[in-house]
């Protein structure tokens, strides 16, 4: 008798075969649909709310409580990270160790007793407080617009006003400044909390509610310098076509100024919660810090800004006089969104943020990567996102910017100091003020050029050609100031530079 299986037999097994796939490929399909289904659920609650935070909670730990993932990333800012032509593991060297020019550029100011380089923006306010410029050189309290998490403190001395307490506290010296930042931290502390960075009592570096509102978490910006200088810029008439929400403002009645909390695009904002900060900026004691955009971004716009400006004394603006020439002459803070703004990024919609807070996937989250850093340390996920090259070539591109950005910045360094050399030896020959007149705003041409580019933190990589022609602009005026200098006191006094010759 055979035991091979009967037809019917054979039927069986395969439909119990079949089914049994068929059971296995729907228990498959249920677990992707409801994984999918877990994710698009998470990704449309991408926080709960456990603990409230006001307008008054500058301590970054309360936040932590409902935002973990951001706050992991942000405490990121306090480890090292170091590029060729920037960044630090400890305290940062000097600039002058590597850019001996800067001294003598800076004779006579208080860069030139402390200039270091870059760290985290954990340090920002600690760092500020340890510097020479600060513990040595009398300061105003108007510094810690910047490094601070300042905006609660400036409302409470305003009486409820921001922009009256912005005022006031620019007014005081750096101490009783910081004081009063001290004193509002330490009348609202996290119970039970160890302050996030937090080195004195109460005393916050830039923290969430600067750019956050604790309501909604829309980025939103608060700094008075910053909403000032943007309304000025709006009611200006250089162009902003990076800015279009400015150009689309000006296309209307003007009735109420530029808001860029109102009339600002997502991606706009993305850009103006950096530029409360890395800008250029007025920040001394003749008058309350300002932002020179009045005129516009542009390097010889904020110039003539500043040429045209007068202090509430009636003293034409500088910001110092030059310790070895008797110039007055100007001090450039750290212009990235001015210099951002003149480069392909801005006018091809990319924010800062793009590159230095580039988003990121965690399980179904897309969170923006709150480790503030450079796009050289995180290449694939701030580059090339957008350039479909090898990190390798994308970093080399960047290094031959840069290494022609130095090589410029150093040529323009030493056409400034065989001007200062000229001028010097013409003032031990007999040469006046009166005939130095001249000479000294080709100083102040060449200097501020030079500072312009030197202060910004990407040594030209937020807009090349722009950098490069700053550059051979201030090694232009430079020599133009060092010829001019050797022909005195013998020769004729020199002409003033024309208008022409921006």
């Amino acid at each position: 008798m055979s035991d091979a299986p009967t037809p019917g037999r054979r039927r069986v097994v395969l439909l119990a075969a079949i089914a049994g796939v068929c059971a296995l490929l729907v228990f498959l399909v249920t677990g992707l649909l409801t994984s999918i289904v877990e994710r698009k659920e998470e990704a449309k609650h991408p926080y709960v709310r456990l603990v409230d935070v006001t307008e008054e909670t500058t301590d970054p730990e309360a936040w932590k409580v409902n935002w973990p993932r951001e706050h992991d990333d942000y405490r990121r800012t306090a480890e090292s990270t170091k590029t060729r032509f920037g960044g630090s593991e400890t305290l940062p060297a000097q600039k002058a160790a590597a850019s001996p020019w800067l001294t003598r550029m800076f004779a006579g100011y208080a860069f030139a007793l402390d200039y270091r380089d870059r760290r985290g923006h954990a340090y920002m306010l600690q760092d500020q407080e340890q510097t020479r410029r600060v513990t040595e050189r009398k300061q105003p309290g108007s510094c810690l617009h910047c490094h601070a998490s300042i905006i609660p403190t400036y409302r409470r001395v305003g009486g409820g006003d921001v922009f009256k307490g912005f005022e006031a506290l620019g007014k005081l010296s750096y101490t009783d400044a910081h004081a009063e930042v001290v004193k509002t931290g330490s009348s609202n502390p996290v119970p039970g909390a160890t302050p996030t960075f937090a080195h004195q009592d109460g005393a916050h570096p830039v923290s969430c509610v600067d750019c956050h509102d604790p309501k909604s978490m829309e980025l939103r910006v608060t700094r008075p310098g910053f909403i000032r200088g943007i309304q000025a810029l709006a009611a200006g008439t250089a162009a902003t076509p990076h800015l279009e929400s400015i150009e689309r403002w000006r296309l209307g009645s003007r009735a109420a100024a530029y808001d860029p909390n109102v009339d600002a695009s997502r991606q706009e904002m993305r850009s103006f919660v950096c530029a409360q900060c890395h800008v250029e900026y007025y920040c001394g004691p003749k008058t309350t810090l300002f932002f020179p955009w009045n005129n516009g971004t542009k390097v010889e716009q904020i110039e003539a800004y500043y040429d045209s400006y007068t202090f509430p004394d009636g003293h034409p603006f500088y910001d110092w006089t030059h310790g070895e020439t008797g110039a007055n002459v100007l001090k450039a803070q750290h212009p990235e969104f001015e210099m951002w703004s003149q480069g392909v990024h801005a006018r091809s919609g990319v924010a800062c943020a793009d590159c230095h807070m580039p988003y990121k996937r965690e399980g179904a989250m897309k969170v923006s990567d709150h480790w503030v850093r450079s796009p050289l340390t995180n290449t694939s996920r701030a580059c090339q996102v957008c350039h479909p090259y090898t990190e390798t070539e994308i970093q080399g591109r960047v290094a031959a910017i840069q290494d022609r950005t130095r090589a410029l910045l150093d040529r323009s360094g030493t056409a400034v100091v065989e001007m200062l050399d000229a001028i010097v030896a013409a003032k031990r020959a007999g040469a006046t003020d009166a005939q130095l007149a001249a000479v000294f705003a080709l100083q102040r041409k060449a200097q501020w050029r030079l500072d312009f580019v030197a202060a910004e933190n990407s040594m030209g990589f937020h807009a090349p050609q722009e950098t490069a022609r700053i550059l051979a602009e201030s090694i232009d005026y430079a020599r133009q100031g060092q010829l001019a200098a050797r022909s005195l006191p013998q020769g004729a006094p020199v002409k003033p530079p024309s208008a022409a010759s921006h």
